[in-house]
């Protein structure tokens, strides 16, 4: 096992374990910060490593920070006939919430543990607390927590449910009979129990799992949701519940009694489970419920004691009125009481889990060639596939709920089941662009009737269908996850671009759903206005052919584009971005029913783009305002940046048109990237770097560290180099040593930008900081281009500011970046997951890795009269002139 020794003052302790041992050589490990995440996209609970359960995100898009204290693992040891007694909740340190003095509340309870020789690891899905002889010397405590995380397996992966796995290790010289407690609040976070109508109700399952559901009445209409805490009853097992107990005694049992009858019996009246449901919770009243598990552990015995959380909310409500199922009802139905038969299948089957888990892990832990912090730091980031407030849905259309609809047509009371998408959607009643169309180079953007519009200029709006082919791969539902808890919009597709190989590499049908969404919105308009804050100009929500920079808040998939600081309609990052993601998922996955169904958008996609380059050059131009995912840093003309993604892009399009047998686009890509590389190239190559933009401003020979995105992409998708060898090399290297090394001698990341003088340019807030996902998608970029060492420095700067013992402290919750003086911005946020690029890069998938090594770039014809004609022919406009960008253009003042 390995492990790392932790100082006394306290941190946070990340290590890996390849076994299950207690470890006797640990210290300290408690601090306010930092927590293990259960994988649930029936939203999610995140549980502190001092054992609170906080961070709630049950209703989408909104998560409530504080730990209900309520919800505790105690523990219960009577030696020698009961003479020698000792209780405590496994929870160390004083809490906030706690009163000093003694009431009829938790606070009455025994909070013994001081964490001295307890410890905490994580390892995310699973997490370890080992309380070594605390609060009884002669008993060794570990509790390892299991999450059904597990690549490639969508149903088990969808469960919203965990399980708490006990090991009992008595080295005393006397038989120690143990209780372990869960208790648990009827509540879903914040001051939700407070609200009042909620109930309990005891349950006796199969095969010995017992325990309580609590049913919790939500506010705004939201759906009702189910817990279920239980322990599985063994031959050396019994289980006993107390259904319900209160905090003041007036109603119920006080958790006051309730911690006395354990301390003196040890268990609950059997009878418990014949009391059916509770009366239903006074609003201001905290309903909470008990199940102890009590066993006999023989001197230098050993015994386990399994329980288990579950939660059913079948129903997904999000604001503008759209209901789904979530995905985990296609394997237990609707039933808010199916979290019965989860918590049932979590016990029995957590054995498996583990052994998946470890079947996953266990190669890159055993890999010595890795470094000891990129293992664990690699596992751990995907917390935020958890965290980041995740909907998983069955796939099936929405109800809508008239109520809160403003577009609808019916009656306020009724909902209305959409039955089929293909038929009622208004958008789905224009012809979709067929492969034939395409290929003929019809024009994809003004062709078709448009939109009908209300006389206030709004159009109705209808559902976004999906595009799943009839003969594609099975459905795997609908998936959102948050930019961040900061930041609430569903899959930000520019930060997606960096967070999407997580995914790709463990849930690639989920990748390519998400990628299907966006094709289609790329295709779909929506021509409500909107006021962008940049400016003060307004325009249209959606434009046809520009892909959206959100798939929205309060009605995803419906109503797009959340974000409103500028309109994105006109940034330069976005298309070129979906073309790249969309290849790299064709070439990884080699799933041709999947690129002949996105291939209309890819086309519609790169014709977009054809409006931004206004000398016909092939290459685009950016508009002096931040017109990509850099949303505050200004770019003039050509960006190495915007630049470099569309090079990229062109050569992903022409090499897709290619192996989908479409010789028109192939070709018309191919002549478009030679032209455009050499304009590049002329115009950004300054000798060792490309410049930040052609511009004259006081930041354009900014050395960018996201300067070859797009040669990054390119490489990860096994397509040929952009550039030259010497010249990517040359500019990594020069991003290592200024942008990496020069700022705290590598020890925080890279940061976006720096001057070639080697000081950090302070042209704006984001070109001072370092941005955590860009540093590890540099690092990949390196790794692909044969610089492991500077790969690994680089990305261990994260490491040592986020997550080590000598950082920050953001464990768990890694912010979107931070300044040299440790400044932070926007915590528990997407772009992270950018370390799996890293993974991807050092293990390609077997299509790329096994791909015939020719450039299939050389093999697209290029006949002598289209290569005359690319020179000759203006390039051809395909947006209407009142969504081009005017020539007074936004000028950004950081």
């Amino acid at each position: 096992m390995s492990v790392r020794r932790l100082p006394m003052e306290g941190k946070l302790l990340l290590i890996h374990s390849q076994e299950r041992a207690v470890s006797h050589q640990l210290h300290r490990v408690y601090r306010s910060e930092g927590w293990v995440h259960y994988f649930c996209r029936s939203g999610s609970i995140s549980r502190g490593f001092r054992g609170e359960f906080k961070n709630w995100h049950i209703i989408p898009g909104l998560c409530e920070n504080s730990p209900v204290m309520e919800n505790q693992f105690s523990i219960f040891v009577s030696r020698d006939g009961g003479n020698k007694k000792c209780s405590s909740v496994l929870a160390p340190g004083h809490h906030d919430g706690l009163k000093k003095y003694s009431d009829s509340g938790i606070s009455s309870w025994d909070w013994n543990l001081s964490g001295q020789h307890s410890t905490y690891h994580a390892l995310f899905p699973r997490a370890w607390t080992v309380y070594d002889g605390e609060p009884d010397p002669d008993l060794k405590i570990s509790c390892r927590q299991i999450s059904p995380f597990i690549p490639h397996d969508y149903k088990e992966s969808s469960l919203p449910t965990s399980v708490f796995v006990y090991t009992l290790v008595n080295t005393g010289r006397d038989r120690a009979k143990v209780s372990l407690l869960m208790t648990w609040a009827n509540s879903i976070g914040g001051f939700s129990h407070h609200s009042g109508g909620h109930f309990n109700e005891p349950f006796i399952g199969e095969d010995g799992v017992s325990g309580v559901l609590l049913h919790h009445k939500t506010a705004k209409d939201n759906p009702p949701v189910t817990f279920a805490i239980a322990a599985c009853e063994t031959q050396n097992v019994n289980v006993t519940v107390l259904p319900v107990f209160g905090l003041s005694g007036e109603n119920h049992v006080s958790a006051k009694d309730m911690w006395d009858i354990m301390k003196k019996d040890g268990h609950f009246n059997l009878e418990n489970f014949n009391a059916g449901c509770s009366m239903p919770s006074s609003p201001g009243e905290t309903l909470c419920a008990a199940v102890t598990a009590s066993t006999w552990v023989e001197p230098h015995g050993r015994c386990t004691v399994a329980f288990a959380l579950s939660w059913s909310s079948p129903k997904v409500k999000f604001q503008k009125g759209c209901t789904y199922n979530r995905r985990y009802t296609e394997f237990y139905g609707t039933s808010e009481r199916s979290s019965i038969n989860l918590v049932h299948d979590a016990l029995t089957k957590y054995r498996l889990w583990e052994e998946e888990i470890e079947k996953w892990q266990n190669p890159i832990l055993r890999d010595e060639r890795l470094p000891e912090w990129y293992k664990f730091t690699l596992f751990n980031e995907l917390y935020f596939l958890v965290a980041g407030g995740t909907v998983w849905t069955d796939g099936q259309p929405p109800a809508i709920d008239e109520k809160t609809n403003p577009a609808s047509n019916q009656q306020k009371h009724s909902k209305k089941p959409i039955k089929d998408t293909k038929s009622e959607s208004v958008k789905d009643n224009l012809p979709r662009p067929t492969a034939e169309q395409v290929f003929n180079g019809d024009d994809l953007t003004n062709g078709g009737p448009q939109m009908p519009e209300q006389t206030n200029g709004l159009r109705v709006q209808e559902p976004v269908p999906c595009i799943h082919s009839k003969d594609g791969p099975e459905n795997v539902g609908k998936f959102l996850y948050l930019e961040g808890v900061e930041y609430i919009m569903w899959n930000t597709y520019d930060v997606h671009f960096y967070a999407s190989f997580a995914l790709l590499d463990l849930f690639p049908k989920i990748e390519l759903s998400i990628q299907r969404d966006f094709a289609d919105a790329v295709l779909y308009e929506d021509r409500r206005r909107v006021k962008f804050l940049a400016d003060g100009t307004s325009g249209i929500r959606k434009v046809k052919g520009a892909v959206p920079h959100d798939l929205g808040t309060h009605d995803p998939w419906h109503e797009m584009n959340a974000y409103n600081i500028h309109d994105t309609s006109k940034w330069k990052d976005l298309n070129p971005k979906f073309v790249l993601q969309v290849y790299r998922d064709f070439a990884a996955t080699g799933d041709m029913t999947f690129g002949r169904d996105v291939w209309p958008a890819v086309c519609a996609a790169m014709d977009y783009m054809d409006q931004f380059d206004r000398d016909g050059d092939g290459l685009i131009e950016n508009d002096g305002f931040p017109d990509q995912t850099y949303d505050a840093w200004t770019v003039h003309g050509i960006s190495a940046y915007c630049g470099c993604l569309w090079l990229a892009a062109l050569q992903a399009a022409a090499t897709m048109a290619h192996r989908l047998g479409d010789r028109p686009y192939a070709e018309k890509y191919k002549l478009k990237f030679i032209k455009a590389k050499a304009v590049y190239e002329a115009k950004l190559w300054n000798g060792s770097y490309f410049n930040y933009d052609s511009g004259t401003s006081s930041n354009s020979r900014s050395i960018q560290a996201d300067q070859l995105a797009g040669q990054w992409y390119a490489a990860s998708s096994g397509l040929p180099p952009i550039f030259d060898e010497h010249k990517i090399r040359s500019a990594l290297q020069k991003i290592f040593e200024f942008n990496v090394m020069k700022v705290k001698g590598g020890r925080m990341g890279a940061v976006n930008g720096m001057t070639p003088k080697g000081k950090v340019d302070e042209t704006c807030m984001q070109s001072r900081e370092i941005w955590t996902g860009v540093t590890y998608g540099v690092a990949a970029n390196m790794l692909l281009h044969g610089m492991e060492h500077q790969g690994f420095i680089t990305a261990e700067g994260i490491f040592l500011a986020g997550w080590s013992e000598e950082g920050y402290g953001y464990w768990f919750q890694t912010p979107e970046g931070w300044t040299t003086d440790g400044h932070y911005r926007s915590l528990i946020y997407m772009r992270p997951l950018a370390i799996w690029a890293m993974q991807w890069a050092l293990s390609p998938p077997k299509a790329i890795l096994e791909a015939p090594k020719v450039n299939l770039m050389d093999r697209i014809h290029v006949s002598p009269q289209a290569a005359r004609a690319i020179s000759e022919i203006s390039i051809r406009k395909i947006a209407p002139d009142n969504r081009c960008i005017s020539s007074s253009t936004f000028q950004c003042e950081c």
